[in-house]
């Protein structure tokens, strides 16, 4: 196995975007600075891979469009998934595993602000018992958490708990949509929104962006002093249909967790867009209180779709950078109530332990 490092990243989340920009006008800033940080052209990058949706932007072959934020000239070797940034750096990961290729640049975006996201996002149910009855994402999770509470696995004031700490950190966070703290008692206090979630129970509806840049071995070296190394992915999947698994589990998030060494692991970015998803994250993947749960204010004070999950390896990485931690994970999640999870371990020092 190839050592392989983070290198680069660089993020946009927003309330909504200004005017009626095309993913272009989101991604060239993005890339610039991609270029800034680890002092490549576009010529210096070996592979390229986008995440985004069709059903998103409301116009089909989107990411099509995107590829102009690169230049084609001289062609360039670029590749193309339906899901989050995470999932695209997972397949740039493989690309450098082959040895085609040193370096990957891998971006995503995504408009949510430009349709009703919640009922966007119930095309990716069973299309023949599901998706016809419209059930959305909010109403979804809202059930999720009605049968935690009643098992007695969490209550009310952990779910809010989770989002006192996760917007108190969020102050510190210039990308992030929702911020500020108050008390539990408070957040406990305002009306229900999606019972028994209260809105701020719910990510926020978030456009924006995200890049990652990925290099092997020396070339990761020439970037960074400290780079980022990839040191575990997993990637695993639950059933599509909400009937046949039990709401309160994610087991596709334990058998990722078995699939990695997840000891030593100082901080975790989760990607967990409702509250009581964090609760269930932290117990299948076994963390314990000594690890630090997003830092940045995770999901909950910004969730660009196509890019919060790819953002949470990105803010991972730069608690390695930045000599902060030794040891963190970068979590993605994609489909209703936590169907997939993606795990990325990162260290300070290179040394792959499978995936």
């Amino acid at each position: 196995m190839r050592d392989v490092a983070v290198v680069g990243f660089a993020q946009r989340q927003m309330e909504n975007f200004d005017g009626s920009p095309t993913c272009v006008e989101m991604l060239v800033p993005l890339l610039a600075e991609c270029y800034e940080q680890t002092g490549w052209t576009r010529r210096d990058v070996g592979f390229w891979c986008s995440g985004s949706s069709d059903y998103l932007a409301g116009r089909s072959f989107s990411f099509v469009q995107a590829v102009d934020a690169i230049g084609v000239i001289p062609p360039v070797n670029e590749s193309h998934v339906e899901m989050d940034l995470a999932w695209a750096m997972y397949e740039a990961w493989i690309k450098i595993q082959t040895g085609e290729v040193d370096t990957a640049l891998v971006y995503a975006f995504g408009k949510s602000s430009a349709g009703v996201l919640r009922r966007t996002l119930s095309l990716q149910l069973d299309p023949y018992t599901m998706t016809p009855l419209w059930p959305d994402t909010v109403s979804l999770a809202g059930l999720q958490a009605r049968v935690g509470l009643d098992a007695g696995l969490w209550d009310e004031r952990a779910m809010a708990e989770v989002v006192n700490r996760s917007l108190t950190d969020a102050e510190k966070n210039e990308y992030a949509v929702r911020r500020g703290g108050s008390s539990v008692e408070e957040l406990l206090a305002r009306p229900m929104y999606a019972d028994p979630l209260r809105k701020h129970d719910c990510a926020p509806v978030t456009d924006g962006a995200a890049a990652i840049v990925l290099a092997a071995g020396d070339r990761a070296r020439d970037v960074r002093d400290r780079p980022a190394w990839i040191s575990g992915l997993s990637h695993h999947i639950d059933p599509m249909s909400m009937g046949t698994r039990d709401l309160t589990r994610s087991p596709s998030a334990a058998r990722s967790a078995a699939s990695v060494d997840l000891s030593g692991v100082e901080v975790a970015e989760l990607h967990a867009p409702f509250s009581h998803q964090e609760l269930v994250l932290r117990r299948e993947l076994g963390l314990g209180d000594d690890v630090a749960i997003n830092p940045s204010g995770g999901a909950l004070a910004s969730n660009p779709m196509f890019s919060a999950g790819g953002i949470r390896i990105g803010e991972a990485a730069k608690k390695i950078w930045s000599g902060d931690a030794s040891r963190t994970l970068g979590h993605a999640t994609s489909g209703p109530a936590l169907q997939q999870n993606l795990l990325c371990v990162l260290d300070a020092t290179p040394g792959t332990d499978g995936a």
